[in-house]
């Protein structure tokens, strides 16, 4: 891919996973993240969202805000796991190629964006 085609990118998810016994870290790290940086803390969901595979917190932020945002994230995680995307207008290669993971890899529910080529029909 030539620096041309490649997609823009318009902003970034991290999306903070939690259990149970690990609610209320979550909680306070996406809290104090609202309060130190220019984003949009989601809901707190106890429950699977979407593609994601544990219960989870969305940050939703701008690119300038990547580079101070996910050093920090780093270094006060505390064993959590985060998963990062761009926003590129392409969910599933967002999701699935354009992915960067903060401990252990999770297995995403991609079946739920479908790509171009399954939704076209025959005579396209």
């Amino acid at each position: 891919m030539t620096e041309s085609s490649a997609p823009s990118i318009t902003g970034y998810h991290a999306h903070i996973y939690f259990d149970a016994a690990t609610l209320g870290q979550a909680q306070a790290l996406c809290e104090e993240a609202a309060r130190r940086f220019t984003l949009t803390m989601g809901r707190v969901h106890q429950r699977q969202v979407g593609p994601h595979p544990d219960w989870s917190c969305q940050l939703a932020f701008e690119t300038p805000v990547f580079d101070e945002l996910i050093p920090w994230l780093a270094l006060h995680r505390a064993g959590l796991v985060v998963f990062i995307h761009p926003l590129t207008g392409d969910d599933l290669l967002d999701h699935r190629d354009h992915a960067i993971w903060m401990g252990a890899v999770r297995p995403l529910k991609l079946s739920i964006f479908s790509t171009e080529s399954e939704t076209a029909s025959p005579e396209q």
